[in-house]
């Protein structure tokens, strides 16, 4: 045997083999292969090697033994040369693809979406929508790869012969397989015509089975389910959805990542434009993470979390404000950042792994309820797991956490001396889950309801929620409070604020707090206003720089703070316009619930004090 044979793999050479290998089924000789191992070499190739590498060959089932003079190899399974041309064949595939029209991709993704019964009714259907969408993207790419392999191996049939061998190859493996090697994978779904739901159910469960990383993702709806023995999502109109979306390739050279990552990203907008309350479950709007991410400023190869985390939009927008920052300073190699989320609803938490997937960004999504179980934890400790960043919009005013649950903490994070808040609002105990969270030198962002800064201060006595806030800015973790428009969020008319917190403040910044009141900044919108690019980029700035301007942004020290009964809404300290500035009703009515439920909590301990001393 041949030192070059000796020293090199086996399946390495047999690739040098494959494409030597007709299609029509005519052979190629022993003699022919030898000529071709010992050019590629340089030097002579054993019989013993040249068996070995025939014999990998026809067990991988790319190809049989040829009979007779010569032996060799040939395609399985043909015995007469094809008639049609390898250029008809190039043809035929180019023309079974679908083809981009000149329309956007935004808007042709939400017309896809909205061919089942409209705009109006699209959102009811998201979850069939998103997965759908998703695997065309997946069947696109793999047709893509399988193409960069066939020009390698020599054709489309040989590519998916390696690729059914080694998974490896491809980043999906996908086991779909046309009638035609020629054809789409898509074209598996496409050309579903009869039990369409029963069909699209069995390709995804397939596709899943395949991936590790998509089981309960993609397979976790059922096409054919019914309600009350009515179809949710009647063949016909699955049909019509399979072909809107069949309209477009979404394959590596039609769409970059960023792209499909953003129209993706668009598709989730409208849905939630349309969700009504359940909106505000799965997506923030865009501008309002953009500023986060940005005010943030996430370094290469930082950790990011998000414990609330819906559809994964504000962790994907640290890691695509970290790469804009990288390119626009003119770093083209850098790491990217690691994201973490987890998120309670099953199926948002798919959604927020497709999100990332297409986003073509990698991270780690668990199910469950973070508040009461918290999935990431130190693995020697068992207590939370610490990141650079924390970004979250929980749900605003959660009620259903009681003393018992916030008490029975086990993971050091409710401090002692801190206190937590009351049942009426959970807003401050999610503030204390992200600084738990928190590295040493580590910031966070929280979108939060209004009262949030203000609910107990200027009222008798004492108050949870107050006494937890109060406990912030003694300890000098606020950094700044961004008071946002009204009627950005999906699921509420009331405007929100942003909390930055930050564990290791710079020196110049210690003892204040910078509260900036933007209420102002946003252009009218149907059927939500939002905050235009040019009001993204003046917040960010001022934000970041700390720059003070009248009507807009303040720098307030600690003792105006507790004078003002550690009060830190913006609205408290900067108004807007010459009229005077009104609390909006919503934060009101809010801060008037969370008093009469303190009053009933207050009135039941005393009574339960009275019964014990027999009064």
């Amino acid at each position: 045997m041949s030192n070059f044979a000796m020293s090199t793999d086996i399946n390495e050479l047999s690739n040098e083999v494959i494409p030597l290998i007709p299609e029509d089924g005519r052979r190629v000789s022993n003699e022919e292969i030898q000529d071709a191992l010992e050019k590629a070499a340089g030097e002579p190739v054993s019989d013993m090697t040249l068996k070995q590498i025939k014999a990998r060959i026809i067990e991988l089932g790319i190809a049989e033994a040829a009979k007779g003079p010569g032996g060799g190899l040939k395609a399985i399974g043909v015995e007469t040369p094809s008639k049609t041309s390898s250029k008809k064949a190039e043809k035929k595939m180019a023309t079974a693809k679908s083809t981009n029209s000149d329309k956007s991709l935004e808007s042709w993704i939400w017309d896809a979406a909205c061919s089942i019964r409209g705009a109006k009714d699209a959102p009811k259907y998201k979850d069939y929508i998103l997965p759908l969408v998703f695997t065309k993207r997946l069947c696109d790419v793999f047709d893509d790869e399988l193409d960069r392999i066939a020009d390698e191996v020599g054709s489309r049939k040989k590519a998916f012969t390696l690729v059914d061998a080694d998974p490896k190859l491809v980043r999906f493996y996908l086991p779909l397989r046309p009638e035609d090697p020629n054809q789409p994978v898509w074209s598996c779904i496409r050309k579903l015509t009869e039990q369409i739901g029963e069909g699209v159910t069995s390709h995804m469960r397939a596709i899943a089975s395949s991936n590790p990383l998509l089981k309960g993702i993609i397979d976790r709806i059922d096409f054919n389910a019914t309600t009350h023995g009515q179809r949710d999502l009647d063949d016909d109109r699955l049909s019509n959805l399979i072909e809107a979306i069949s309209t477009k390739r979404l394959g590596l050279k039609d769409v970059e990542a960023d792209i499909i990552g953003k129209s993706y990203e668009y598709l989730i907008r409208k849905f939630a434009e349309g969700g009504g309350q359940s909106a505000g479950e799965f997506y923030t709007p865009g501008e309002v993470g953009e500023i986060m991410a940005r005010v943030l400023l996430p370094e290469p190869g930082m950790e990011i979390y998000d414990p609330t985390c819906g559809s994964g939009s504000l962790i994907i927008k640290c890691e695509l404000a970290m790469q804009e920052l990288q390119k626009a300073t003119g770093v083209n190699n850098y790491a990217p950042l690691k994201l973490f989320g987890q998120e309670y609803v099953p199926e948002t938490w798919a959604m927020a792994n497709m999100n990332m997937i297409i986003h073509d960004m990698e991270g780690q999504i668990e199910i469950g309820d973070t508040f009461k179980n918290p999935k990431f934890r130190a693995e020697k400790s068992g207590k939370l797991r610490t990141f650079d960043r924390v970004v979250a919009n929980p749900m605003w005013n959660q009620d259903w956490f009681t003393e018992t649950d916030y008490d029975a903490d086990e993971l050091s994070r409710f401090p002692a001396g801190a206190g937590f808040p009351g049942k009426s609002s959970a807003d401050w105990g999610w503030i204390q889950h992200m600084l738990a969270s928190l590295d040493e030198q580590g910031r966070a962002a929280v979108v939060l309801d209004t009262g949030a800064a203000s609910r107990g201060s200027g009222n008798a006595g004492t108050n949870k929620e107050k006494t937890v806030r109060q406990w912030f800015v003694d300890h000098d973790l606020i950094e700044s409070v961004l008071y946002l428009p009204e009627n950005l969020f999906y699921n509420t008319p009331a405007p929100g604020i942003v909390l930055f917190l930050n564990r290791d403040k710079p020196k110049n910044r210690q003892g204040q707090i910078f509260l900036v009141n933007a209420s102002q900044i946003f252009e009218k919108g149907d059927p939500k206003n939002y905050i235009p690019e040019a009001g993204i980029n003046r917040i960010t700035a001022t934000l970041i720089e700390w720059k003070e301007e009248e009507k807009l942004s303040r720098i307030v020290d600690l003792e105006e703070l507790k004078t003002n009964d550690y009060n830190i809404s913006p609205s408290r300290y900067i108004h807007t316009g010459d009229a005077e500035t009104y609390r909006p009703i919503g934060e009101i009515v809010a801060e008037l619930e969370a008093i009469e439920a303190e009053a009933k909590e207050t009135d039941k301990a005393l009574r339960e004090i009275l019964e014990q001393i027999g009064i």
